[in-house]
């Protein structure tokens, strides 16, 4: 994002050859969080609370981060099948940007996520 506009919200995405009720189980554990989503495994980051979104069907992953400070941040999440009968998922994060980040954090931010569902990706697909 290296032009003037200023982006709300961009969609991150990682497409897994995995079933997507597998995929949705696995991110929705919030014990399995610290093995893919990196900013939570850090162990200073101990008291931050992660409330996901009630289980569904449908493959929402919305979540409420709150930090030990009290701030709160919402982040939605998406676990979208292939289609009916169709093998494969892809998995959608929307970062959203804060007041104040720059292009430069918010490029950083959108890596950060990029890398943390390849890391999803790679936990929960199987090898051929």
């Amino acid at each position: 994002m290296s032009d003037d506009t200023t982006v709300d919200s961009l969609h991150v995405s990682q497409w897994v050859d995995a079933d997507a009720a597998e995929v949705y189980a696995f991110a929705a554990d919030p014990a399995n969080l610290p093995r893919w989503a990196a900013g939570l495994a850090d162990p200073k980051l101990a008291a931050v609370e992660v409330e996901f979104a009630a289980p569904n069907e449908f493959g929402v992953l919305d979540h409420l981060v709150t930090l030990p400070s009290g701030e709160r941040f919402f982040n939605p999440m998406r676990v979208i099948p292939a289609g009916l009968d169709e093998p494969g998922c892809e998995v959608v994060f929307t970062l959203r940007r804060l007041s104040g980040v720059t292009d430069e954090e918010f490029d950083a931010d959108a890596a950060a996520v990029a890398t943390d569902l390849a890391t999803l990706r790679s936990l929960v697909e199987r090898p051929d």
